[in-house]
């Protein structure tokens, strides 16, 4: 059977054609999957492959290629599920229809699981895509430069390649569900309208293509989170420190949220009330004004719903055309996003209003200039194994005084501040099924993560022990001070002691004259590291991705050439083999 079509001469509008290739895409699919006379194909399938790609940093990517994936398969496709650093490009060479759906890390990076993928892509050596029609979706947060650049990038290099798009990529912003479900229910049926005019039959790119069952959606989510009670809020670091870092156990109830070790749990804050009435004061606007289109009165969705902390670009270019700041006019108008952000540090949205008493906007105005309140992610301390029914937290209070004003971090400080013990807080689960222990009971594990970069590993220590791993453990951690900054110390001593983990390497950086840190524990010990991972050992790194990230990838190399006798190149072609093979991972932010 055909797929129908509409011929490419045909005298529609281009709004015609995508609803009647919709339609009759649709109605083909009930024909094929329906109809049990449907024509198998040589290797057994009867569907089309339709192969969706995505790079994801926190899963977010991942669920939107999971939920094409589903849609594909009911418009008569046969859906294949990839990570794109699981595809290699002679394989993509051979893929006629690709949807990429991929997140941008950073300042316009890669997601992790698609670097090495974009290496390859973006090599001389790539090979020519003739043969294959794409569309691409990117999704990114216009708060960051760099915005949606790694889907820019990788749609612009497939198109230099010869591939096809069917329709023009579009960029998500963080409120990205809504866009990237329209997407995909407007892009799928333009792949069947290729498929005509190619003069394709339905026959499936690969003999029995993979398929994956429709993902579990749990009833909680960033626009729907669990009110789940805060039964422990403790604090970790001494009260002498120079850091504020906390312990949280949030129960689980009967919500039905599950969790594995090396997810995230999102929470959704709620901003400082001292914030609020500061704007309200400012502003002049009544507290309980109403606002077009909204069903809370102002000082509430100041409150509940937006930003307030972090100014947003349009209200920053707003604050300028009006207030007259020779500074911040001199930043904007040279675009140096260095001296932005310096310009902007520790400043939110009542600083930038304060520039010039003068400036006035209404209520609808001022809401209109900010964006919505984002939940905050933070990687999840513990195993469900070890302890059913809550999930913990481990997280650093962010706390600064300027301006004669104390500033905080709109979640740590919700967290640390405004939710007491028995008290609620919104939360749902981020799956991140590129971090987890290593499915080998056996294989070694080696765990870097300083300060609260600890917290996947303990929970990943937690969950080896309740499983009965046989694995050996390699731990390094630290921060400035052992006296006041070893966090989880009884527990670590504890895990020690019993032999789960079975080699600690400290890096306190501030206790001696020369600072210490973890990267130079590990060059210290390089013949045993480069011993573990010839062993098979699995690498993790948790924590800054700006410095401590990169200073730990430079030690891995180093000890990699040094003991492993080789050169440079040779050091990274083993690093990239480490990633292809699932043993290099990362939990950064």
């Amino acid at each position: 059977m055909k797929m129908p079509y509409i011929p490419q001469d045909a005298p529609f509008s281009e709004d015609q054609r995508v609803w009647l290739t919709g339609f009759l895409a649709g109605m083909s699919s009930r024909l094929v999957v329906g109809g049990s006379d449907a024509p198998a194909a040589a290797g057994g399938g009867q569907l089309p492959a339709m192969h969706v790609l995505y790079g994801s940093q926190t899963g977010n990517a991942e669920g939107v290629a999971e939920d094409a994936a589903a849609a594909a398969r009911s418009q008569g496709f046969a859906p294949v599920v990839s990570a794109l650093d699981d595809v290699d490009t002679d394989a993509l060479a051979a893929m006629h229809r690709v949807l990429v759906v991929t997140s941008t890390y950073g300042e316009g990076e890669m997601p992790d699981n698609a670097e090495l993928f974009w290496q390859a892509l973006a090599a001389e050596t790539a090979p020519r895509l003739e043969n294959s029609d794409f569309a691409v979706l990117a999704l990114g947060d216009t708060g960051y430069d760099g915005y949606c650049q790694a889907g820019k990038m990788i749609d612009t290099r497939l198109e230099q390649l010869g591939a096809r798009r069917v329709t023009p990529r579009v960029d998500c912003d963080v409120d990205y569900e809504d866009t990237a479900a329209a997407w995909v229910a407007d892009t799928l049926p333009l792949f069947a309208a290729v498929e005509g005019m190619r003069g394709e039959s339905p026959v499936a790119d690969v003999a029995e293509p993979e398929t994956k069952p429709a993902r579990k959606r749990s009833q909680w989510n960033r626009k729907n989170p669990y009110a789940s009670t805060l039964s422990v809020n403790r604090r970790l670091s001494s009260d002498t420190s120079a850091k504020e870092i906390r312990h949280y156990e949030f129960a689980l109830a009967d919500s039905g949220l599950e969790y594995e070790a090396g997810d995230a749990l999102g929470v959704m804050p709620i901003n400082d009330p001292a914030l609020v009435d500061a704007l309200v004061s400012r502003l002049g606007i009544p507290a309980d004004a109403a606002v077009t289109g909204k069903e809370r009165p102002f000082s509430d969705l100041l409150l509940h719903g937006y930003e307030i902390s972090t100014p947003s670009h349009e209200f920053i270019d707003e604050i300028e055309k009006r207030a007259g700041d020779e500074e911040l006019s001199h930043v904007l108008r040279h675009g140096d996003k260095e001296a932005l952000d310096a310009w902007l540090w520790g400043k939110d949205v009542l600083d930038l209003l304060l520039l010039e008493p003068s400036v006035t906007l209404t209520a609808d105005e001022f809401v209109g200039l900010l964006k919505p309140l984002q939940h905050r992610a933070y990687s999840i301390s513990s195993s469900p194994l070890a302890n059913p029914g809550s999930v913990h937290l481990t997280v650093a209070s962010v706390r600064h005084s300027s301006a004669g004003r104390d500033r905080g971090g709109v979640c740590s400080t919700f967290l640390a501040d405004r939710i007491a013990e028995g008290g609620s807080g919104g939360i749902f689960v981020s799956k991140n099924k590129s971090f987890r222990v290593p499915a080998n009971d056996d294989a070694p594990m080696i765990m870097v993560g300083p300060g609260t970069g600890i917290a996947p590993f303990r929970a990943f220590l937690q969950e080896r022990q309740a499983r009965g791993a046989s694995g050996r453990n390699w731990l390094f951690f630290g921060d400035q001070h052992r006296a006041s900054d070893y966090i989880y110390e009884d527990e670590i001593g504890a895990m020690s002691d019993s032999g789960l983990i079975t080699r600690l390497d400290l890096a306190f950086s501030r206790d001696q004259a020369e600072k210490i840190y973890v990267q130079n524990r590990m060059v210290e010990n390089g013949a045993e590291l480069f011993a573990w991972l010839e062993d098979g050992g699995h690498f993790y790194v948790c924590g800054d991705a700006t410095r401590m990230a990169k200073d730990v990838d430079r030690a891995l190399h180093e000890v990699i050439a040094t003991h492993g006798t080789l050169s440079t190149e040779q050091a990274a072609d083993y690093v990239t083999t480490l990633k292809k093979e699932k043993r290099y991972l990362r939990d950064v932010y």
